[in-house]
């Protein structure tokens, strides 16, 4: 039904098997376990790019809240244009709502064919999803890409002494399988490798928590969403990690702890260049200020149009006027045309202070 996630989740744990088989040896449990471990480590590298949008939508998001909250407030009674007005913000901002969740829609279904996958090492189980086959029919039937041979070889992987697709809760019947091929494990020696795998797999599900949570704003971290989710991530999946711990299988543990520690360096990897950015393009507006403000000591530049000083204009207006008052024509009514409105049409319509109503046989004088 799902064979389009199991087949390419069996290629790339077969590939990373054939891999270290080459070093370790194809039946060695290191190996087995380190082809789960670069199974995650391949599908995160595959996730990049959309885990780095998936950072940048929620920082986004973040800055987004105060405009989104102000909508809310406004359109309250309207949530149609309320529903309007936020896919135009979205739209307006270039954000897409979607890439914050792509990267954990895609691993949910890795994790699935996963666990469907190891589990179907050993099909001698009665639950669901289980073929109830004898352990030799079991250890001869191919499971996916894996031949009769590699089935037998992962039946025959132990860490520690536990096989790595035991888990505590197994039933009796299902730890027949792994009899002609190391004998069958004990509950307790997969309790010993299981339950720190669980207790780390906690940890590192909180501590992730907790990085993401410290690089939110004031603002996001307010907003009861965000705050019931971050509980959540903090307090809830971690305990489910614990509870769920002993029904999953060593390898999935192991798949999950790896997948906390490649999160945990990734987030440190993509915040740190995040910072990095933010810091240039501050240290960018920086100098194109100080490349915009007024050198020390210079006199500050004033963009409006420079307007001629007093000082200047009476001097060209008397100076003016003294010309216009030895050039110019005598009246009609036997004075002569005033220098001081001569003067006004040369110096722009300025009159020289002081100088107004006087007689031009004074001046000539």
């Amino acid at each position: 039904m799902l064979d389009f996630i199991y087949y390419p989740v069996s290629w790339i744990l077969w590939f990373w098997h054939r891999v270290f088989g080459f070093a370790f040896g194809a039946d060695n449990g290191l190996t087995w376990a380190l082809a789960v471990v670069f199974l995650v480590f391949t599908l995160r590298v595959l996730l990049y790019k959309p885990f780095v949008k998936q950072v940048r939508t929620t920082k986004q998001m973040q800055e987004l809240q105060p405009q989104i909250k102000e909508l809310q407030k406004k359109y309250k009674n309207d949530r149609q244009k309320m529903a309007t007005e936020m896919q135009k913000l979205q739209k307006d901002h270039g954000f897409n709502p979607l890439m914050g969740c792509l990267p954990i829609l895609a691993q949910v279904p890795v994790f699935l064919g996963l666990f469907h996958v190891l589990r179907s090492f050993n099909r001698t189980g009665t639950g669901i999803g289980q073929l109830g086959m004898s352990a030799y029919d079991n250890a001869h039937t191919p499971n996916y890409v894996f031949s009769a041979a590699d089935v037998q070889s992962f039946l025959s992987a132990r860490i520690f002494g536990a096989p790595i697709s035991a888990f505590i809760t197994s039933p009796p019947s299902q730890l027949q399988a792994f009899a002609d091929y190391g004998g069958v494990p004990t509950k307790l020696s997969i309790a010993l490798v299981s339950i720190p795998l669980m207790v780390i797999a906690g940890l590192a599900t909180h501590f992730n928590a907790r990085a993401s949570v410290a690089r939110q704003s004031p603002e996001a971290a307010a907003n009861p969403q965000s705050a019931m989710m971050n509980k959540l991530a903090l307090w809830v999946f971690p305990l489910g990690v614990l509870v769920g711990g002993p029904f999953l299988p060593i390898a999935i543990l192991l798949y999950w702890v790896s997948n906390n520690i490649w999160t945990y360096g990734q987030q440190h990897l993509v915040f740190g260049r995040m910072a990095k950015e933010e810091e240039i393009k501050k240290q960018q507006k920086l100098d194109q200020r100080a490349q915009n403000a007024p050198k020390p000591g210079a006199k500050p530049v004033n963009v409006k149009k420079k307007q001629p000083s007093s000082d200047a204009t009476s001097v060209d207006a008397d100076a003016d006027a003294a010309v216009d008052a030895v050039d110019a024509p005598p009246s009609t009514n036997g004075t002569a045309k005033s220098p001081t409105k001569a003067g006004q049409r040369r110096s722009g319509g300025q009159k020289r202070p002081g100088n107004r109503g006087r007689p031009n046989q004074k001046r000539r004088r």
